[in-house]
């Protein structure tokens, strides 16, 4: 027996080139250069860190080694409107599992805006409930994505998907992901959400200048500074406006 299909993609490893410039982004970051193996959630892993921490980049490089174009969308879509990506992706050893996922894809938060005109261009909106993308508010054109898009039985990579979102409708991503993870999917997604970080199990690996490691949900900096921020909200401002 083969045992269980999932995680479809198992673990990342990173085979530096002889050659290799570890002073050069993106090996200039402490988080890259500590990547000599990520286990994956079979469900959802979540990377988190600060802002140049790493976890976009490497999250970029994951699709890219898995055939998407670095601004995101499915498999098929290819777009090219930046020559900024790293060729991280190409020094990435990937240990998948025995059967490949049955869908692709990967939303960029900050490349969404491009996809969609492309969607537009070559008229193909039929799996965004056939209506542009363009004609809804960004959080509504993010959510078409997790409700009509993915089909579940999927390998999905979110960047940031919190970007566009409310509150409630962050809630409404969470429990969208949920449907698509009891329909076989699998979930990659860089975020600084504390509502998308609740999901039930996930791994969370947190980038920062000491490398990559595994946290609980309540140890990240965003469930603590939320929950600290909620609790003590007036006399947090005040502090924080009073400093000179």
């Amino acid at each position: 027996m083969l045992g269980e299909a999932k995680p479809y993609l198992r673990r990342a490893e990173l085979k530096l080139p002889a050659d290799a410039d570890l002073g050069r982004h993106p090996l200039d970051i402490a988080a890259v250069r500590a990547l000599d193996g990520i286990d994956f959630h079979a469900d959802v892993t979540f990377f988190v860190g600060e802002n140049g921490s790493g976890k976009s980049t490497v999250l970029e490089a994951l699709a890219v080694a898995l055939g998407h174009g670095a601004e995101g969308g499915t498999r098929n879509v290819r777009l090219a409107t930046t020559e900024s990506v790293s060729g991280l992706g190409r020094m990435l050893r990937l240990v998948r599992s025995w059967r490949a996922p049955r869908d692709h894809y990967f939303l960029r938060a900050e490349t969404f805006f491009n996809v969609a005109t492309y969607m537009d261009e070559v008229r193909y909106l039929g799996g965004y409930g056939h209506r542009s993308l363009h004609a809804r508010s960004h959080g509504e054109a993010f959510m078409a994505v997790l409700l009509h898009k993915l089909k579940g039985d999927g390998l999905y990579l979110f960047d940031e998907p919190e970007a566009a979102l409310s509150p409630s409708r962050q809630l409404a991503a969470l429990s969208a992901i949920h449907g698509l993870v009891r329909q076989g999917s699998q979930f990659i997604i860089a975020t600084h959400s504390p509502i998308l970080l609740a999901y039930p199990n996930a791994r969370i690996l947190k980038f920062d200048e000491n490398g990559i490691a595994e946290v609980a949900y309540e140890q990240t900096e965003h469930y603590a500074l939320t929950r600290d921020f909620l609790n003590h909200h007036a006399a947090r401002v005040k502090r924080l406006l009073d400093d000179p």
